[in-house]
């Protein structure tokens, strides 16, 4: 029986990052999906891995990102990517949290960085203020930058089940990328990988038996 729904942020409530990325590397002439090579090597102690658990400061991960691409050929300073993380928030999904807070106990788990400001990590004052409006909605947030621990560290999943006062079998997780869903799986989460706004949806209101409509 499910009793909690836990949300990513990023590619999920808002659109996917991942797309700030490839514009920026069509305008850059950079090679495609160079930015996601860089952060998936090395993931767990990459310059991005440290920020997001906040062991390094913006000044020290400007500089580890620049020569983990560098190294690779294309220089890039760190806070040129952290301008591309803030994504436009999807109505339709905003709408499913809120009728599925008013059945379940609806969590944020996100990777972020102490960058920007807050969880969705705008960087942009209006951005930010419709971001703030949708975190009212979830119970708790749980931000990877503040707790030392990000996905897919399993210990994440655990520390959010603990919070959430839920074992992993009465959970349904929503995450854009299938290297976070995988510990959670395993765990016994109910866990829907989010390809679109239209399938997630579909996803969802089948999973906690809900309608969005």
């Amino acid at each position: 029986m499910i009793k909690a729904i836990l949300w990513d942020f990023g590619g999920v409530l808002t659109t996917s990052p991942f797309e700030a990325f490839t514009r920026f590397e069509k305008e850059r002439g950079l090679p495609m999906d160079f930015i996601r090579r860089i952060n998936s090597t090395n993931p767990d102690s990459n310059a991005w891995a440290k920020f997001e658990r906040s062991e390094v400061t913006m000044d020290e991960f400007d500089k580890l990102f620049e020569a983990e691409s560098g190294a690779l050929d294309h220089a890039i300073p760190g806070t040129e990517i952290i301008k591309l993380l803030a994504g436009d928030v999807r109505p339709n999904m905003v709408n499913a949290l809120k009728i599925c807070g008013e059945q379940y106990n609806c969590t944020c788990l996100t990777n972020n960085v102490a960058a920007g400001k807050g969880p969705g990590m705008s960087r942009d004052a209006a951005a930010q203020a419709e971001v703030e409006s949708v975190m009212t909605l979830f119970r708790q947030v749980i931000e990877s930058s503040k707790i030392g621990l990000r996905k897919p560290d399993p210990r994440i999943y655990e520390y959010a089940c603990d919070q959430m006062g839920v074992a992993p079998e009465e959970v349904v997780y929503l995450d854009d990328l299938g290297i976070n869903l995988k510990p959670a799986a395993v765990m016994g989460m109910k866990t829907i990988k989010v390809v679109s706004e239209a399938q997630a949806l579909r996803d969802l209101s089948a999973a906690a038996n809900l309608s969005f409509a």
